[in-house]
């Protein structure tokens, strides 16, 4: 149980940080800049080497294991994400510095997550847990951590400065990497033997077993597509909609915290009682409530209370998406292939999120914020909605036994 615990916790304060950097680097970039689309160029730089970072570590961590790539990407994070405030403050982080460094944070942010990510299967196997029951208590962590993050994060922002809250970022990557270590120690020598082919080979290996699975095919094609449109949201949309309604980093912060509590009691109780609920179904009305109802709720300019009670709706709603897809995915993967395909699954996913702040930055520059909010807030609910007209997702209700059974006849 030490195992699960421990990477709950490091997973926790590794949130925090990042949380908070969500915040402080686009309104950085807005304050230092005054641009919109420059906000989104900088998002660009940060998404895209993570993107790439998480397609090429697979292999990598299937060979060396998860634990020493994710504890090496934590460190190394920790120095260059602390390098930012300190160039600032001695006036040393021009524009295309600044840019420079967050690309390298995404380059190692990338292959670390990839790299927690798949050691997932293996703690949940030591401590004996249910599948759904580590990915409910996962998403519960991390939606707390949106939620105190996006919290602390304003408020930091606000008293010292967008590029000092940087630094919390940077001391989180430290100390999430010394709780991980510690909490990991008995995993040291639980990974697979690995044949020991060439890197394109096992590269290419992920992707042929991908490829046999339409149900994961299914779940990343829809992922990246709803991550494009929340990273317009997140790293744009919401900061200009922020600053043009006058509320600032403080309403920022409320609004992402009051998102997140209620996805964090959502994830709490998928931990619960997801193990019992039908996994097709609970997707369709968790992306229902959680999807398009917060776009156009700012984009009609609702008054704050409106708008907090809407994030209420829609954040209880996501924390039932990630522990039941999350369980699928797991599931559905052998342990020798985890490290590929759950880092080129998660890749898939991410894919995308590159464009999400160019594309809303070229919304909010081009149409205004309003129907920037209105036009992906439909496009969420066309994205979300569309599985309900495809047979294959029902597949999200097979357990384990029944996906080995279709792994054998798709061989």
């Amino acid at each position: 149980m030490r195992a699960l615990v421990g990477t709950l916790v490091s997973e926790a304060i590794s949130l925090l940080g990042t949380r908070i950097t969500m915040i402080a680097i686009p309104l950085y970039v807005l304050a230092t800049t005054g641009s919109a689309a420059k906000t989104g160029v900088v998002a660009f730089a940060e998404a895209l080497p993570l993107v790439v970072g998480k397609v090429l570590v697979g292999p990598v961590i299937d060979r060396l294991g998860a634990r020493p790539v994710a504890i090496t990407c934590d460190l190394g994070s920790a120095v260059v994400v602390g390098a930012i405030p300190l160039l600032h403050d001695t006036g040393r982080l021009p524009f295309p510095v600044f840019v420079g460094l967050v690309a390298v944070a995404g380059a190692l942010r990338g292959p670390g997550d990839a790299a927690k990510s798949a050691i997932i299967p293996a703690v949940v196997r030591h401590a004996a847990v249910p599948m759904e029951r580590a990915t409910g208590l996962f998403g519960t962590i991390e939606r707390t951590a949106s939620m105190v993050g996006a919290a602390l994060g304003g408020l930091l922002i606000a008293s010292a400065g967008a590029a000092n809250a940087l630094l919390v970022d940077a001391v989180s990557f430290a100390v999430s990497a010394a709780v991980f270590a510690w909490a990991t120690t008995a995993l040291r020598t639980e990974t697979d033997a690995v044949p020991q082919s060439s890197y394109l080979r096992s590269l290419r290996e992920g992707f042929a077993f991908l490829r046999t699975d339409r149900v994961l095919i299914g779940i990343t094609a829809m992922v990246a597509l709803t991550n494009l449109l929340d990273a317009a949201w997140s790293t744009v949309l919401v900061p200009v909609w922020a600053v043009d309604s006058g509320g600032g980093a403080r309403v920022i912060g409320l609004l992402f915290a009051t998102f997140g509590a209620a996805a964090a009691l959502g994830a709490l109780i998928a931990s619960i009682w997801a193990e019992r609920l039908p996994r097709y179904v609970v997707y369709l009305v968790a992306f229902l409530f959680a999807g398009a109802p917060r776009f156009i709720a700012m984009a009609l300019d609702v008054p704050l209370v409106a708008l907090l009670v809407v994030a209420v709706g829609a954040g209880f709603a996501s924390g039932f998406i990630n522990p039941v897809l999350g369980a699928v995915i797991y599931e559905r993967i052998p342990q020798p292939l985890m490290g590929r395909v759950s880092s080129l699954t998660t890749a898939i996913c991410w894919s995308l999120m590159p464009l999400g702040g160019l594309l809303g930055g070229l919304l909010a520059s081009r149409v205004g914020i309003s129907w920037a909010l209105a036009a992906v807030g439909v496009a969420y609910f066309v994205v979300t909605m569309l599985p309900a007209l495809d047979p294959r997702w029902r597949e999200l209700d097979d357990r384990p036994h029944s996906v080995e059974e279709a792994h054998v006849a798709a061989a």
